[in-house]
């Protein structure tokens, strides 16, 4: 039996205890106001509370943040395609994936609301613009980086473009794709709260943005961070996703993921 993955996850499993022991004691010996910092146990009681609130907020953003991040992905990678074919291009389009990563989305987040109107749309594109950008710098990276002698070769057995692509660089460039990707997971919920922040809700579908505020507005701190802790719950299991993915399409012929 592989003992490995358990090993490697009692590590963190202990400072988690740990913490929230911490966590715990001290809040209670100093009596902090639940409202100002519950404790761990007084946010489990509330996420007991209210399964079924926190379970359909979560599917919401979820499926905002899943169409953000495949958009993102497809996007991504076709935009470093294309990026990859021409330095001219490169130079002249470059900055304004750039741009995406630098404007902050709280602050472009109401024109959304302007052009895909409230709800679902405003907030996958706030999740698709939020994490866009490591799907296209990290696979542009990836393409850049095929061994020039391999090209060299594709080239002298008179290889089109296409099958370069096909059959090398891409190929060459999948570590650096799921780093984009497994970035680009995490940021695409992030992405998908603020755009609730913003675009609302409609016909009641809340999200997890929304639930946060609502909640801040009662005064129900740990709802707030049972909410945030969903939200995080969904971010790693997409990270889990790619991750996995990614491990079981590079194992056999990657060195990045033979765990040597």
């Amino acid at each position: 039996m592989n003992t490995a993955p358990l090993r490697a996850a009692l590590a963190p499993l202990g400072a988690l205890v740990i913490v929230l022991a911490v966590w715990e004691t001290v809040t209670r010996a100093l009596q902090i106001s639940p409202i100002v910092l519950p404790p761990p146990s007084a946010i489990a009681l509330e996420a007991g509370r209210a399964v079924e609130p926190l379970l359909s907020a979560a599917l919401s953003t979820g499926r905002s943040a899943l169409v953000g991040f495949g958009l993102s992905a497809a996007v991504g990678v076709l935009a470093a395609i294309v990026l990859s074919s021409s330095r001219v291009l490169e130079r002249a389009l470059y900055p304004y994936a750039l741009f995406l990563q630098m404007v902050p989305i709280i602050a472009i987040a109401p024109l959304l609301v302007v052009w895909f109107g409230h709800g679902a749309r405003a907030v996958a594109v706030s999740s698709f613009i939020v994490s866009v950008f490591p799907v296209i710098a990290n696979t542009l990276t990836g393409l850049r980086s095929v061994d020039p002698s391999l090209r060299d070769m594709f080239r002298l057995y008179g290889a089109r473009r296409v099958a370069t692509l096909w059959k090398l660089e891409l190929p060459a460039s999948l570590p650096h794709l799921f780093t984009g990707l497994r970035v680009a997971s995490g940021l695409s919920v992030v992405g998908a709260i603020v755009g609730e922040w913003v675009a609302g809700v409609v016909e009641g579908d809340a999200g997890l943005g929304i639930l946060v505020l609502a909640s801040n507005r009662q005064g129900n701190t740990p709802r707030v961070f049972a909410a945030v802790l969903a939200a995080s719950a969904l971010g790693l299991m997409l990270f889990g996703a790619v991750s996995l993915t990614g491990e079981r399409m590079l194992r056999r012929w990657h060195p990045s993921a033979s765990g040597s």
